[in-house]
């Protein structure tokens, strides 16, 4: 018995060392549990566009897709037009072809009219998007509907992956009453085009790149957050005034190229600013372009020109 009542007193001790006996002598966890810091993207590389021309002669700037930056996995290219000068875009993109790849129009100001080997067409107001998922392959036009005034946006290109290269084609024309607009703390507008921003939907479908992008006016000297999916490639293009972005200004014209990170905090310059912003799940596959196709290999390239040159591609 004498040995029994020391084990059972042994056992108490070690019992209440370890937190008790019975209800009454739980001991309370004082842990403290830290709270993750969030990661604000900086800026890898800042580089101007590039003056060109395409189509039958319009003058544009290059901004993806130019020798110093052949593409941005999934953005292939992006080019700015901005002309009150008819004879800068007066002629227009006369019929051409594309495959494996997607053409996204931001209009800020002037009339586009596209026409397609399917049977689409529509007229692009300014403050409206043309979003094209050229897919296995199609022929479009893309032309002025206007002889003089201000022709301004952009032509944003995104790739598709290699199980979606030869999909249906579909195209969505979205007039501006149709874009999401939020408001920015008062000092600032946001037109969302795509994916989940400020507060906002935009109204294109749910594309493979799951892309954010949006067209946002900041007024001077204010500042906003953005959150991102942290491996999302992103980019930000200013086409009016300035912005820092982490302690590096961006001037008009520039393109800044952000690290990884969960959030990028941007900040108006003096004279406030304008800015595409866009951000996309890079595919991480081969990218072989020639023109306006773009696949994952030479053969595919070569089948493309084939199609195109014997009238199927587009019309099947």
């Amino acid at each position: 018995m004498r040995s029994s009542r020391r084990t059972f007193l042994a056992q108490a001790t070690s019992a209440l060392a370890l937190g008790g006996i019975g209800s009454g002598c739980t001991r309370k966890d004082t842990t403290m549990t830290a709270t993750p810091e969030v990661s604000f993207r900086s800026v890898s590389q800042v580089l101007p566009g590039m003056a060109t021309s395409d189509g039958a002669g319009v003058k544009l700037t290059r901004v993806i897709g130019q020798p110093r930056l052949r593409n941005l996995d999934p953005f292939l290219m992006l080019d700015r037009f901005h002309s009150d000068d008819p004879d800068a875009y007066i002629a227009g993109f006369p019929d051409h072809p594309h495959r494996g790849f997607e053409t996204v129009t931001v209009m800020l100001d002037g009339r586009m009219r596209h026409k397609d080997s399917r049977g689409n067409h529509g007229l692009i107001h300014g403050g409206g998007i043309q979003w094209m998922t050229a897919g296995r392959g199609i022929v479009h036009s893309e032309m002025p509907e206007q002889e003089s005034g201000l022709m301004s946006g952009f032509q944003l290109w995104v790739n598709l992956p290699k199980d979606q290269k030869m999909a249906e084609p579909f195209y969505q024309d979205l007039q501006p009453e149709k874009i999401a607009v939020a408001d920015l703390d008062g000092k600032g507008k946001a037109r969302v085009v795509s994916g989940d921003l400020f507060g906002q939907k935009g109204p294109v479908r749910a594309r493979p790149s799951e892309p954010l992008l949006a067209h946002v006016a900041l007024q001077p000297g204010h500042t906003v957050e953005v959150p991102l999916p942290t491996g999302h490639t992103s980019f930000v293009f200013v086409n009016e005034g300035d912005i820092s972005i982490a302690e590096k200004k961006i001037a008009r014209a520039e393109l800044a190229i952000l690290n990884k990170g969960e959030r990028v905090k941007l900040t108006a310059g003096e004279k406030g600013a304008q800015l595409l912003f866009a951000a996309g799940k890079p595919f991480g596959e081969p990218i072989v372009q020639y023109g306006p196709f773009v696949m994952n290999t030479q053969e595919e390239i070569e089948r493309a020109f084939y199609d195109y040159k014997r009238g199927t591609l587009g019309h099947d």
